[in-house]
């Protein structure tokens, strides 16, 4: 699995036969790890590894900060092995920068037909849900 942390993060994982991507909500990420626990299958994660932004608030700092800790102490509950990956790190894997509409365009390429949008009402696809989903792909290639 993938997760992307932040304000508008998301998760992603990959199973033998199907993908599936979610926008942040911590709730549904812990019934979800549990579910996952009840397969008996063998999990994997990749984390973003990301630091504060210059600029960046102290409100929004605190919030990243808490999202970052809740996703690693829920997987830590849970028992399921991640590794923290810094964003230049998972992005060489597929070329990519940090123009954000290339992670959609390549999370495309590589699944077809994926549902890349927060919600039904949106109109464009998220980056977030994209990059999610390219690190589950990374943390299937590498862990």
């Amino acid at each position: 699995m993938g997760c992307d942390p932040g304000k508008k993060g998301a998760y992603a994982a990959i199973f033998e036969d199907h993908v599936e991507v979610w926008p942040w909500d911590d709730v549904f990420f812990v019934s979800f790890l549990h579910g996952l626990l009840a397969t008996g299958d063998s999990i994997v994660a990749c984390v973003e590894k990301v630091g504060a932004f210059s600029g960046q608030g102290v409100k929004s700092m605190f919030t990243f900060g808490r999202e970052f800790g809740f996703i690693e102490g829920a997987l830590q509950m849970a028992g399921i092995s991640y590794q923290l990956v810094p964003p230049k790190k998972w992005k060489s894997e597929y070329g990519l920068g940090s123009d954000k509409t290339q992670s959609v365009e390549i999370c495309k390429k590589l699944f077809p037909g994926i549902n890349l949008r927060r919600t039904n009402k949106c109109t464009t696809d998220s980056a977030d849900e994209a990059e999610a989903l390219l690190m589950a792909l990374y943390a299937k290639r590498h862990f």
